[in-house]
């Protein structure tokens, strides 16, 4: 006697499935999930988008694959080489929140960097940042007012962290803070494996009127060990427009305005 066939998977019990199996190989390709399940590419597909509009998976050139922990992040040099045209294009969108008078702190990190070029133009800005490649850029701007927060030197990043560089920005009020990442996505938010940036990020976080993430696509999908803030704490999202259509459905629905820079 043969045993009966098994009832197909009703949606939801395949997506469940197929994190089980991604769980365990980290990435999979759209063919080898259909073969799997034995479903077409067009169901596959529409399986994975509808986990990453959940944030539990996230889409690579023909597959998918699930958050991946970084453990280490890139130096600043290693980071100045990659991605240059992307984060022109975040720092540009980011720069036009940014109006005369205001007070902003503007994070470490060479996406946030690129801002600098568009603030030239402001009248009566005060710029406070714990990054030094920033403030080198600003000297040239007299117009503008500076204000390093000193603290830990973390000399791989050129810029200051830890709780002498928090308790600066705590005396301070901004009307923006601009945070940088090399880590996020929905569920987590915004993590870092370095406890040291923690407290920074979440004092000038507190003492903005709004904040807003600006951080490259390619660092979506992966999480640190430490967490700074989830992506509802942040009044905007700027990101570069490689981020995928899924991915972006799902930020929106959680109540947060993005805006995807384009080259």
């Amino acid at each position: 006697m043969t045993a009966p066939e098994e009832p197909p998977l009703i949606p939801d019990q395949r997506r469940e499935r197929l994190l089980k199996q991604l769980r365990r190989e980290g990435v999979l390709s759209v063919q080898q999930i259909t073969q799997i399940f034995g479903v077409s590419h067009m169901t596959v597909r529409r399986d994975i988008a509808e986990l990453e509009r959940q944030g539990r998976v996230f889409s690579v050139p023909g597959g998918v694959r699930i958050a991946h922990q970084v453990h280490t992040e890139p130096t600043f040099h290693d980071k100045s080489l990659i991605e240059q045209p992307e984060k022109r294009a975040m720092g540009r969108a980011a720069a036009e929140l940014v109006k005369d008078g205001m007070t902003v702190y503007l994070d470490a990190g060479t996406t946030i960097l690129s801002m600098v070029s568009f603030l030239f133009p402001r009248e009566g800005l005060t710029v406070v940042t714990n990054d030094f490649t920033t403030v080198e850029e600003l000297r040239a701007a007299r117009h503008l007012s500076v204000i390093h927060t000193g603290g830990q030197v973390e000399p791989d990043n050129r810029s200051s962290v830890g709780r002498l560089a928090a308790a600066t920005v705590r005396q301070l009020a901004f009307d923006l803070a601009f945070i940088s990442t090399g880590s996020w996505d929905l569920i987590r938010g915004v993590t870092t494996p370095t406890a040291a940036k923690v407290e920074i990020k979440q004092a000038a976080m507190e003492a903005a009127s709004r904040s807003v993430l600006v951080a490259g696509s390619s660092k979506y999908g992966s999480f640190g060990m430490y967490r700074v803030a989830p992506l509802t704490a942040f009044d905007m999202v700027i990101t570069d427009a490689a981020l995928t259509e899924a991915a972006a459905e799902g930020i929106r629905a959680g109540g947060t305005d993005l805006e995807l820079a384009r080259i």
